[in-house]
């Protein structure tokens, strides 16, 4: 582990403390009249059952019908396919999602890191193809075989490397908040996104995915302008006590635990402006993947109009 890495890592509650502070006076997201200035996506692959099996234009189609302005796909997918479903529905493409292949960024193995930065670097190429302004990816991951301070130097080092190309691209590296025993508060999650001194990376929020250790709207003030994308996620605390962690996401909107007005207001005060992509985790039985769509749609609107 090089000096420059570990001293990093010891002062960074402090140097983080004080990228919060230049956040400066909040600013206000909601347009003229009140209007939020939210945009409601959709992560295609979190499409409802029944409907998993249908072609890329099917989904996009009934995507748009449902009041949505965006889809989030796969990387690696059949270009020409996407861009056929894009146009033929005129559906935006914010961000394109390469989290599990991402993953290995931490391994030890040189030829393994490889394979995970070209599939990061397609996921790049895909995004600028598309139109789309960031890949979310995840830094790896902590377990008994795998170190804090590995991880964090290892996935740093992977992502620098992609770098040169994120920029060329214009496409931003937004590296997720998950479950994996990494980037465990927002503190850390800013250091973290900071060390790289670019524009180019960025944090892809997911809001339901950190209720087990915190509060989004603390989080969101921390990260702030960092913030690229958002995912959207319910989540209950006490399906999480009573049935386990998992268990928590089972939970339809709006009936779960998230503070929905003090999040909003967290991202007006912290300048917000772009998309908040439905994750939807919670499969409600005996409701067609048409009806269910448009569900979520209205429960996002009601969401972003707190």
């Amino acid at each position: 582990m090089n000096t420059r890495a570990s001293l990093s890592r010891r002062h960074f509650l402090e140097t983080a403390a004080l990228g919060v502070l230049t956040l400066a006076a909040p600013l206000s997201a909601a347009a003229p009249g009140g209007k939020r200035a939210l945009k409601k996506g959709y992560m295609l692959s979190a499409f409802p059952a029944g409907g998993r099996d249908l072609p890329t234009l099917e989904k996009f189609q009934m995507i748009k019908a449902a009041g949505f302005a965006g889809v989030e796909p796969r990387g690696l997918m059949d270009q020409e396919e996407v861009l056929r479903a894009r146009d033929a529905t005129g559906l935006e493409i914010p961000s394109v999602v390469i989290g599990a292949q991402t993953r290995p960024l931490n391994s030890p193995a040189p030829s393994v890191r490889a394979q995970a930065l070209e599939a990061l670097r397609q996921a790049l190429r895909d995004a600028n193809r598309y139109g789309a302004r960031a890949v979310l990816a995840i830094a790896g991951g902590v377990d008994e075989k795998t170190s804090y301070a590995e991880n964090w130097d290892r996935t740093q080092a992977a992502f620098r490397e992609a770098l040169p190309l994120a920029g060329e691209l214009g496409v931003k590296i937004a590296i997720e908040n998950v479950w994996n025993n990494f980037l465990l508060s927002p503190i850390e999650f800013a250091k973290y996104i900071d060390d790289f001194n670019s524009p180019w990376v960025a944090a892809h929020y997911d809001i339901g995915n950190m209720m087990y250790v915190g509060w989004p709207e603390h989080w969101v003030r921390v990260l702030g302008k960092r913030i690229a994308t958002l995912h959207i996620k319910e989540y209950s605390r006490k399906k999480h006590e009573n049935e386990g962690k998992r268990a928590g996401f089972q939970v339809d909107y709006l009936e779960g635990d998230n503070n929905w007005p003090a999040i909003m207001r967290a991202l007006d005060d912290v300048g917000y402006v772009g998309w908040g992509i439905a994750e939807p985790a919670y499969r409600p039985p005996g409701i067609g993947p048409a009806e269910r769509l448009k569900q979520v749609s209205e429960k996002l609107g009601k969401i972003f109009a707190m």
